[in-house]
């Protein structure tokens, strides 16, 4: 009888797609590997409080309220060297707040383990150095962007958004053999056939209607309500979805617009089929997060993309822009101008979602499930 493999996947929810992408990993193995046991950690439940708030939660609030803050720390830490004074006293910091990771590799015993951020394959790097972590220790990178902290020495592998980011690992000093280009892992439900008719009448809307799909997300994309009330004004038959996730308080007031624009929008809270939402939609509207494109390439929705971050979701963008199936918007007034445009000219449209074919990676999580699993065989 063959050996139960164990898989530990390590997150950080710093910003949702690292957990998304874990959680999606763990999915296909419960679903399609039988045989395999697949458990995903999120670091952030391992530390004190303290050090959450200072990690994750200040990451968050940065990036939200002080982009241009955020763009010069990704770049200046992309540029420092890795035994600068600064890199060393930040790694010494990490480790103490992060020891009850050892002891939950350490119980568990996995047979692999993947990391999808760069803090735990940092912190594992450390243990790997003093001899502490006999696992193969591989990395997912989230983002069609390559930053230098998730290059860590020791690593079996990497994964990579595509085949220029996995170019890009080779010309960091990874090893060529030790990289694959599988795409960003995604949840096995977007490697199914959707049918849009039968998803719109779950969700209300008319099938026959152009329809823009907006994701505000927890914390409100590019002025939340405002955006969704300059959106519904614009001309044409057509209708908004709005997604205001876990954010109750936005969900209220998108609720509050669509008594008023009846018929033309629609809010929706937090949900566990985004897959058969976004299969009803012809325009994603969203933030350039490495999870959230990866599910809209997967299901061949052209994308409206407000206000990148600094950095990664600069590149994602950037990304999407050259392969011709996505629109990027640095301000309010652009998104608003280039959504109206679209319904105008629905060959636009249909030209942004043709470009998209080959492109989606709906088996990511799959292949990287195989490539870790390989040497076990």
């Amino acid at each position: 009888m063959p050996q139960l493999q164990r898989i530990l996947v390590l997150s950080v929810s710093a910003g949702a797609g690292h957990t998304r992408a874990a959680e999606a990993l763990c999915a296909e193995a419960r679903a399609n590997f039988p045989g395999v046991e697949a458990r995903h950690v999120d670091v952030m439940t391992l530390v004190p409080a303290s050090f959450r708030r200072l990690y994750a939660d200040s990451y968050i609030r940065i990036v939200e309220r002080h982009p241009s803050v955020w763009a010069y720390l990704y770049h200046a830490s992309d540029r420092m060297p890795r035994d600068a004074l600064f890199a060393k006293a930040r790694r010494a910091v990490e480790r103490l707040n992060t020891r009850q990771l050892r002891e939950t590799i350490r119980d568990f015993s996995p047979d692999h383990l993947i990391c999808t951020h760069f803090l735990p394959a940092e912190l594992l790097a450390h243990e790997i150095r003093r001899g502490r972590i006999a696992a193969p220790v591989w990395v997912q990178v989230t983002d069609f962007d390559l930053h230098r902290l998730w290059v860590q020495p020791g690593m079996r592998g990497y994964f990579a958004a595509s085949e220029e980011i996995a170019f890009r690992m080779a010309a960091r000093g990874i090893a060529p053999e030790n990289v694959f280009a599988t795409g960003i892992p995604i949840m096995p439900a977007f490697a199914q056939r959707l049918d849009r008719a039968e998803c719109a009448r779950e969700l209300g809307v008319d099938p026959a209607k152009t329809t823009l799909l907006v994701m505000t997300g927890g914390a409100g994309l590019a002025g939340g309500a405002a955006l969704i009330e300059r959106l519904a004004a614009l001309p044409g038959d057509f209708q908004i979805v709005a997604l205001a996730g876990r954010n109750e308080r936005l969900l209220a007031d998108y609720r509050k617009l669509a008594a008023a624009n009846p018929g033309r929008l629609f809010p929706l809270g937090f949900t566990t089929a985004i897959e058969r939402v976004m299969a009803t939609a012809d325009l994603a509207v969203t933030k350039p997060g490495g999870l959230t494109v990866s599910e809209c390439l997967a299901l061949g929705l052209p994308m409206l993309l407000a206000a990148p971050i600094p950095g990664q979701e600069e590149r994602n963008a950037d990304y999407l822009a050259e392969q011709g199936v996505a629109l990027k918007a640095p301000d309010m007034i652009a998104l608003e101008y280039k959504a109206a445009r679209l319904l105008r000219h629905p060959e636009e449209l249909r030209r942004l979602r043709a470009n998209m074919r080959g492109l989606g990676r709906p088996g990511a999580a799959a292949d990287v499930l195989n490539r870790v699993l390989d040497g076990a065989r």
